[in-house]
């Protein structure tokens, strides 16, 4: 069974339940154009419209049986989780996200699995989501790569980490940055650096504050085949290495290489030699298959890929079913 561990959708249910009591939660549904519909926070901060194919569940079961994968593990779309939020609305607001997700897998139990989300601005209210979730037929959890711009590694989240570690949920860990870095604004820039980037930001902080150290048994996926963290790894341990950990403030009780086989990495890196580099650096066992799809920077034919990067069938079907079943304990079918 091909496995797709990196797929967003959004429920329909869940746009109609913010169309009807967007209050509740402090969003605003506003409609930029005829037809498309976008979330606006207290901030002022709008989000890029809903599309069809990251809302119509014909349409992503079609685009499967043309990659030819078999299962995807859905999660919902990262910039809208809203961790500005007050903690209350925010719980609510995922709260009603994870039960229109849970339901539409329900439907569809051979084809989809889910990951929740949380309230991550409040690391209990986060962590009691969880618990909720992992109950109702969650398998992992998916956090954004930072609470309002702050990396990961710099909140108070031990008591989610925890949670984490105790229900035996994956924590996958994906960027967001929907306003674009004033040098990111053109020539996607931001969907090619800006986002990886905050990937690689979050786990410099995850490994340098200790996280990791205190939590050994927490499993952490990364988009984008760890963004800019396999290729500057060298840069890390120098750093380690050369800077007085005084002034750094790292905590980190090893050398940064030697955290890289505590994550997971998905697969979309889109070029043969990095996802060689990737399986030789950190070893085929830590890599899982990823589409990222229905966004553009997601691949295609994620199969293909690492065919026309010369991995083995056992490779291949180490990378899409072996691994990802080893890490999703309560991955079914």
């Amino acid at each position: 069974m091909t496995i797709d561990v990196h797929a967003h959708f959004v429920p329909p249910s869940v746009i109609e339940t913010l169309a009807n009591r967007g209050a509740d939660f402090g969003i605003d549904l506003v409609e930029t154009e005829p037809g498309c519909q976008c979330c606006q926070f207290p901030s002022g901060m709008r989000i890029r419209p809903f599309f069809e194919t990251l809302t119509n569940v014909d349409l992503r079961l079609a685009d499967m049986d043309r990659q030819k994968i078999d299962h995807q593990v859905l999660t919902l779309w990262a910039d809208i989780f809203g961790y500005e939020l007050p903690p209350d609305k925010g719980a609510a607001w995922h709260g009603m996200m994870n039960d229109c997700l849970a339901r539409l897998c329900g439907q569809t139990p051979e084809r989809f699995s889910w990951m929740g989300s949380g309230p991550l601005q409040d690391a209990a209210l986060a962590a009691r989501e969880l618990e909720r979730t992992m109950a109702e037929g969650a398998i992992g959890t998916m956090v954004a790569s930072h609470v309002n711009g702050r990396n990961l590694g710099d909140c108070d989240l031990d008591e989610f980490w925890a949670a984490c570690v105790a229900f035996g949920a994956p924590v996958f860990i994906h960027p967001v940055q929907p306003v674009a870095p004033p040098r990111a604004e053109r020539y996607a820039l931001n969907q090619i650096v800006a986002y990886t980037n905050d990937t690689t930001l979050t786990v410099g902080s995850l490994i340098s504050s200790g996280v990791l150290d205190r939590f050994p048994a927490l499993q952490l996926i990364l988009s984008h085949g760890g963004g800019s963290v396999p290729f500057l790894i060298g840069r890390f341990d120098r750093m380690h290495q050369a800077a007085d950990h005084k002034f750094t403030g790292v905590a980190a009780a090893e050398k940064p290489s030697d955290y890289l086989t505590r994550f997971h990495y998905d697969t979309i890196l889109h070029h043969g030699p990095a996802l060689r580099y990737l399986r030789d650096l950190v070893g085929v066992d830590r890599m899982v298959l990823g589409t990222d799809a229905p966004f553009p920077p997601g691949d295609p034919d994620a199969l293909g890929s690492l065919r026309a990067a010369d991995f083995s069938n056992a490779e291949i079907t180490q990378i899409a079913e072996t691994n990802p079943r080893s890490l999703f304990k309560a991955l079914v079918g």
